[in-house]
């Protein structure tokens, strides 16, 4: 007995110095070295081969359905280059209310046996599932909005995208600053009075960048702006975005934006005759006197690509963000009724230098942290599952936000100006 008990002890002291080494990588025992986008190894995409058009099939995995504004965004998008290509219902299949957990890898294998060449899915909690498919179906592609790993999976048909939203989040702002400026005009409220409410979903960075960037703009327009901010823990819950949005209009809170998925926000604006900035859709039927603009990602763009690489042969970016240039950032129509007069010409004029490069939504002279102007800030960019950050995003006088990752990576909470609620 005590010859077992021997054996097992050493068995288990060889397992732990074994252990303790591994967490060490240097004699020194000094930590390992955390690598930044740019000395990590990067994937290289596969090259697709041709396929016949009557041949080509395409799956979509959606979180929620076409109730979900964020959701539909990527329905409609995609139902939009459908009829464009000429494609047939068949060829486009479409899942939704797909979970963040082996329903995805499920829906994923179920699109492959049905044919498809391409398989999307729309929400970050996907990824992980999306890049097991990958794994296992290495014929096939497999593309993911919002997600990160993309670059350095070195999964070769695995690949993430996005799109420069914080553009149209700014100009969207720029329409809500409008706003500001004209109820002061009007003795509405007074300039220290001219407080935006946000309702976000989640504190990540794809929140805190957008609300950043929609304060920014408006702030640009009305420089006495200052935003309360309050999380749903959810991207559709349309009873907790309406309480949100009433929570922050009780608070003084006198315009609304959101970056959550449903008409909640909207629908309590109206009913208090409080403006509102969408995102996704337009919301104008919902709030035809106080919905002012929504912007949003243009989906059809990365579609369209996608799906003619595959007609045509060739490759799918890696790292995909499309812009405003592009097509692949957007803003819904105007509401002339409700805005501000004059929105629309200051609009295009802020988009005009946001696309020559004369303005800079992340100009870090146009903001402070705690007082004190962004010299540096380390990101966590190389999405290694640990959130340490890792390379620096600090570039030519801006936070140089989904330059090295088409994912926001601009997460900083809060700039002066915003706070919770």
């Amino acid at each position: 007995m005590k010859k077992i008990l021997c054996a097992i002890l050493a068995v288990v002291m060889v397992l732990s110095f074994a252990a303790c080494g591994s967490k060490d990588t240097s004699s020194k025992g000094e930590a390992a070295k955390v690598l930044t986008i740019d000395e990590v190894e990067k994937t290289v995409a596969a090259k697709m081969e041709k396929v016949e058009k009557d041949d080509f099939k395409i799956g979509l995995i959606c979180l929620h359905d076409e109730n979900s504004t964020y959701d539909n965004n990527f329905i409609q998008a995609l139902k939009e280059v459908q009829a464009e290509l000429g494609l047939k219902d068949e060829q486009v299949l479409i899942k939704t209310n797909i979970n963040e957990d082996d329903a995805c890898y499920n829906a994923a294998a179920e699109l492959v046996d049905k044919g498809c060449n391409i398989v999307f899915a729309d929400s970050f909690g996907h990824e992980s599932y999306m890049i097991q498919a990958a794994k296992e179906f290495k014929d096939v592609q497999f593309c993911h909005a919002t997600g990160t790993r993309a670059q350095t999976e070195l999964v070769s048909n695995y690949h993430n995208a996005f799109a420069a939203i914080y553009e149209g989040r700014y100009l969207a702002g720029v329409a809500a600053g409008m706003k500001l400026n004209e109820m002061i005009e009007k003795g509405e409220i007074t300039a220290d009075k001219a407080v935006i409410g946000y309702v976000g979903a989640f504190d990540y960075a794809e929140v805190v960048s957008g609300m950043t960037s929609f304060f920014l703009g408006a702030r640009a327009i009305c420089p006495s702006a200052t935003m309360k901010v309050t999380y749903t823990s959810s991207w559709f819950d349309i009873a907790k975005e309406k309480e949100s949005a009433l929570n922050l209009i009780n608070s003084g809170c006198v315009l609304i934006s959101q970056h959550a998925d449903s008409e909640g926000a909207p629908k309590a604006c109206e009913e208090k005759g409080v403006p509102n900035v969408a995102y996704n859709i337009s919301t104008i039927p919902m709030g035809p006197n106080t919905a002012l603009i929504s912007s949003k990602i243009d989906w059809s763009v990365y579609f369209k690509m996608i799906i003619n690489t595959a007609l045509e042969g060739g490759t799918i970016p890696t790292d995909y963000c499309g812009t405003m240039k592009e097509g692949a950032v957007k803003l819904t129509e105007l509401n002339e009724k409700a805005a501000a007069e004059g929105t629309q010409a200051k609009i295009d004029e802020m988009k005009a230098k946001l696309e020559s490069g004369e303005v800079k939504v992340f100009d870090t002279k146009t903001f402070t942290v705690d007082g004190k102007e962004l010299t540096t800030y380390t990101a966590d960019i190389v999405d290694a599952g640990d959130f340490v950050p890792d390379s620096e995003a600090i570039a030519d006088g801006q936070f140089a936000e989904s330059s090295k990752r088409s994912a926001p990576y601009f997460a900083i909470k809060y700039i002066d100006g915003i706070s919770d609620l």
